[in-house]
């Protein structure tokens, strides 16, 4: 039997997302005349446009699950064209900040959502993610939150996937192969990219961001011929009396909307063909060398995050320090030069300040910490396991 997925990152933002509208339309009647098996959708941000595709593709994709989840929902949704028996999200602990309203990752109330399907007679269970962006690849702030959440996937796709014949994730996992996240991914549940399955006939077909033949790559990148990322994917893992092979790997989408001069989204779509089958064989054995190294390497990202919370908790108490002896101050002193509205302003600037650089260095920091250490908690058992099966 053949499954076939795709999983594109739409780049749904109201007002910031140039094309919105229009490419969701074009979204929606491109996957209504597909042939998809299941379809995962990231930023999907407005209610709107997840509506109008639900309502557009219900001809080929009649079963629909959004994941709602913070303050803007999560953006992750699944369209499919075979009943969902069962639907769940996991909300990661750890989502960026707050105060970082320029990012809104933890607007989004990011996690997984999985959705278990009957596909004929087969268990089916497909997740979808998107995991919190990178910005920043020189300083990466989010390293530690990434690596928490890719770790919090695999084992809730391990815990969760007992009784499936075939595990599927896709989405966008703002990790590059060879990242310490996409290697997590791959080794704590066992899971295979479709794109190194597709061996050298995926090499032209690499960039799935900020791609050269995008319209939305910076043309700074594109005048300078820097390669995009791949960092969307399709990854699958099948049950022990399945054998999965894949039958092709594609980024399936025009570089541009037909009769438009722009493209479907800022994200290629990726797409995969699977070709289930009974498998009489014994499973391959687990590496568990390299489970033991990605946990042992994502130990020390806990390590070294919890070691900066520490320095920043003292940073921000020293800041809540200093702008108490201002307010202090100001609140001693008559206003200078007769400005006494401007002086009340600071007043109020530097009260505003003060309760900002309190919270995080008493409540954020405490939420932070303790997620982060739950984590590594995590983690450590899942290395003492691995050694104790080793020895």
């Amino acid at each position: 039997m053949e499954f076939k997925i795709l999983t594109l990152n739409c780049w749904g933002l109201a007002v910031v997302s140039r094309n919105r509208s229009q490419r969701m339309q074009a979204i929606a009647e491109m996957l209504a005349t597909s042939h998809y098996d299941v379809v995962c959708l990231q930023e999907i941000w407005l209610n709107s446009d997840y509506e109008l595709i639900k309502h557009k593709v219900s001809g080929v994709l009649p079963y629909s699950h959004y994941f709602y989840s913070g303050v803007t929902g999560s953006g992750v949704c699944i369209l499919s064209r075979y009943p969902m028996e069962e639907v769940f999200f996991h909300q990661w602990p750890v989502n960026g900040y707050i105060h970082k309203i320029h990012h809104g990752d933890w607007f989004g109330g990011k996690g997984v959502g999985l959705c278990r399907l009957k596909v004929n007679n087969y268990c089916v269970n497909v997740y979808s993610a998107h995991l919190h962006a990178e910005y920043d690849r020189k300083c990466d702030e989010y390293q530690a939150h990434r690596v928490l959440q890719s770790f919090d996937t695999a084992q809730f796709i391990q815990m969760t996937s007992g009784g499936a014949d075939l595990v599927v994730l896709a989405g966008d996992l703002n990790t590059e192969p060879g990242d310490l996240a996409y290697r997590l991914m791959l080794s704590v549940p066992g899971l295979v990219d479709a794109f190194n399955e597709a061996g050298e006939t995926a090499l032209d077909i690499v960039a799935t961001n900020e791609s050269l033949t995008n319209s939305y790559t910076p043309p700074s990148l594109v005048k300078k011929n820097i390669p995009g990322k791949r960092i969307d994917y399709i990854m699958y893992h099948p049950g022990s009396n399945l054998q999965i092979d894949l039958k092709s790997y594609s980024l399936p989408l025009p570089d541009r909307v037909p009769g438009c001069d722009y493209s479907y989204s800022d994200h290629e779509a990726v797409a995969a063909t699977l070709v289930i089958s009974k498998n009489d064989v014994l499973a391959a054995k687990e590496d568990l060398q390299m489970k033991k190294t990605v946990l042992e390497e994502s130990i020390q990202i806990c390590d070294e995050a919890l070691k900066s919370l520490g320095h920043n908790k003292y940073l921000y108490w020293f800041f809540t320090f200093v702008l108490f002896v201002l307010l202090v101050t100001t609140l001693a002193t008559n206003s200078p030069f007769g400005l006494n509205f401007v002086y009340h302003i600071l007043k109020v600037v530097i009260t505003v300040f003060m309760f900002y650089t309190l919270i995080m260095a008493t409540i954020w920091n405490k939420i932070e910490k303790h997620a982060v250490i739950a984590g590594k908690l995590a983690m450590s058992t899942a290395l003492r396991k691995l050694k104790t099966k080793d020895s």
